[in-house]
């Protein structure tokens, strides 16, 4: 049967197209804004628009009147898991930072309202209090890597996750509620340019990280995170010896996501 024998769905292409639309515009656009930008009638955007928020896929702020895109959009690409640019592209990288910085290190990503470790060199490095790490959960305003993507990623992201973590009704969403403990974490993740956690986390008090983003195309796809025992040093100075290695593997990391196609 040939690929040709069935006619293209049309309101199928619309709507992909509305959603990719959608992700042009920052912070949310009008339903004239979408039909001038997709050649649409506008009662065709609003159906269009209309169905997609049914599905979960966009929202309708109340306050303009404007569409963006919500979280359930990323499902759209598990077909391509988060593991395979990291074990294609990163975890060779992290077995060469082991080398300069000894204490373990993470690649994380985002799942939900949580950073999930995805590779970690912790298994090999001499200075690991844990072994077993790939698929721990570690949440996002509370530990260094969480922290990192959440100062780093859009302000429209932003907002999702806050609503998400509320939702969830745990020790977690108590912060994310806190507009002002919100707000102040970013300014402070952003003046240092890293996100850090110093026993923060009450399931591990005795360590503390230092994380930074992997940006793609203004994107957050992930967070390096290099932990360690609270009492060997400052945060600070392990800003001071770490961040530089980590940055070079960073810039690695995201001079080879450019060229991966599928990404």
């Amino acid at each position: 049967m040939s690929e040709t024998e069935y006619k293209a769905v049309r309101g199928l292409m619309r709507g992909l197209a509305l959603i990719n639309g959608l992700n042009r515009f920052d912070g949310g656009a009008s339903t004239a804004q979408l039909a001038e930008q997709s050649g649409l009638h506008r009662t065709t955007v609003r159906r269009l628009l209309e169905t997609l928020q049914a599905e979960g896929y966009v929202r309708r702020s109340d306050s303009d009147d404007s569409y963006r895109l919500t979280l359930k959009v990323r499902e759209l690409s598990e077909g391509f898991r988060d593991e395979q640019w990291i074990s294609s592209v990163a975890a060779p990288l992290l077995g060469e930072l082991l080398q300069k910085v000894v204490w373990p290190t993470d690649l994380c990503t985002l799942d939900g309202d949580a950073m999930v470790i995805r590779e970690t060199t912790h298994r090999f490095s001499r200075l690991s209090f844990h072994r077993s790490m790939v698929g721990r959960r570690l949440p996002l305003l509370m530990t260094a890597t969480g922290r990192a993507y959440f100062a780093y990623c859009s302000p429209a992201e932003r907002e999702e996750l806050i609503e998400l973590m509320i939702s969830r009704e745990d020790e977690q969403s108590a912060l994310a509620a806190d507009r002002r403990f919100v707000d102040r974490l970013v300014e402070h993740t952003l003046a240092k340019g890293y996100g850090e956690n110093n026993s923060h986390w009450g399931l591990e008090r005795k360590i503390a990280a230092i994380a930074i983003p992997v940006m793609h195309e203004e994107r957050v796809m992930g967070c390096l995170n290099l932990v360690y025992i609270a009492k060997a040093m400052p945060i600070e100075e392990a800003a001071r010896r770490y961040l530089p290695a980590m940055k070079g593997v960073v810039k690695q990391i995201q001079a080879q996501l450019a060229d991966v196609s599928c990404v």
